[in-house]
């Protein structure tokens, strides 16, 4: 890849906590990815719109609310509606093992919960637009 990766952080819904994002948004950072972060409280709709705009290969959700079985298939949803399913969606915050499964069928690619490095987050990342852009 002859460019940087570039990832939307974002908080969707009500979730009024980013302490665990704004960690990931700089570790990211630190990994040589562009990151842009969305800030809080921001709609599906407002996501979507704000990748599209920043022309971004990954976004990444956090949710600490128990909203995630909503919101994240939502994101999903819209960016097919706007013709970006190739924009790479990966999910993070406190989601319980058992909707893992269901996220991963809804388009979600990769869901971190506590405990993961963000190492392991960066290098998936990193690995899956790689094998998107057919350079793995």
């Amino acid at each position: 890849m002859d460019r940087p990766i570039r990832v939307l952080v974002a908080k969707p819904g009500l979730d009024g906590h980013d302490r665990g994002a704004l960690i990931i948004a700089q570790a990211l950072r630190d990994e040589g990815m562009e990151v842009i972060y969305t800030g809080l409280r921001q709609s599906p709709a407002q996501i979507v719109a704000t990748a599209i705009q920043e022309d971004v290969d990954v976004i990444g959700l956090s949710c600490l609310s128990g909203a995630h079985n909503e919101l994240f298939p939502e994101v999903v949803r819209l960016l097919k509606e706007n013709n970006a399913e190739d924009i790479i969606v990966v999910g993070g915050g406190v989601i319980p093992q058992e909707d893992i499964a269901f996220l991963k069928e809804s388009g979600i690619a990769e869901v971190f919960t506590p405990g993961t490095t963000t190492k392991e987050t960066a290098n998936f990342i990193r690995e899956a637009v790689l094998t998107k852009e057919g350079k793995v």
